[in-house]
């Protein structure tokens, strides 16, 4: 389970960071984002990110060659994906959030020994993973398939039905803004999950907070995909 930003650090980044007047913000599971660039530090995603370059030449062989992959598993992940190449974006997203979700939810406690772990695809793959490792797992798989990463999200959020803090991938398709989540294997457009409240979203290069829409808008935000 992704451990949350304190609120008045969020209040402090609000501040902080603007953009010219008049720019569109277009919103994300009913909030304003606004880029925090790298000045908001989350060393859970840095490490992940770490160990994601380490582990992209056992990608390439199990996608190369059955007999130089170490792990079935993982031969299965990147046979997958190779049959995705050329596939339509709506079929990736489908194909990829099924395959993640059939690895069963175990908390990070009872996986790492640690209150919050992110786990890298290899290690997903292994020991399988909380709300987070999945949707850093669909986020790698589909930027190997050449999905842009301006157009995608890892955001971490409260849900406010359940009770409990949760991840999920968001991802950009037609003009809409599509969740990529471990709870179902559906699909859903981002304004379909009133009750999803994001807290901060990250990608390889950016970071943002996200605060209500329904707030005074600061002098300033970034948007989702540009």
């Amino acid at each position: 389970m992704p451990r949350t930003i304190p609120p008045l650090l969020l209040l402090a980044i609000v501040l902080l960071f603007g953009q010219p007047a008049g720019a569109t913000v277009p919103r994300l599971l009913g909030t304003m984002p606004l880029s925090a660039a790298n000045r908001l530090e989350l060393p859970k995603w840095e490490g992940v990110l770490e160990r994601i370059a380490g582990e992209r030449e056992i990608y390439a062989r199990c996608a190369a060659s059955e007999a130089d992959c170490p792990d079935p598993l993982v031969r299965e992940w990147q046979e997958l994906l190779n049959s995705l190449k050329g596939a339509s974006r709506a079929r990736q997203l489908d194909a990829v959030n099924r395959f993640a979700n059939r690895n069963r939810y175990i908390v990070d406690p009872a996986n790492y020994g640690v209150n919050d772990y992110w786990a890298s695809p290899l290690e997903f793959l292994d020991r399988s993973g909380d709300c987070e490792d999945y949707a850093i797992f669909k986020y790698v798989s589909l930027r190997a398939l050449g999905v842009p990463d301006e157009e995608m999200r890892i955001v971490v959020l409260r849900d406010t039905r359940r009770g409990v803090d949760h991840a999920v991938l968001a991802v950009h398709l037609d003009g809409r803004v599509l969740v990529l989540d471990n709870v179902t294997d559906a699909i859903r457009p981002d304004d379909a999950l009133p009750q999803y409240r994001p807290y901060y979203s990250v990608n390889a290069t950016r970071r943002w907070v996200h605060v209500p829409s329904a707030a005074p808008r600061p002098a300033g935000g970034s948007a989702f995909l540009r």
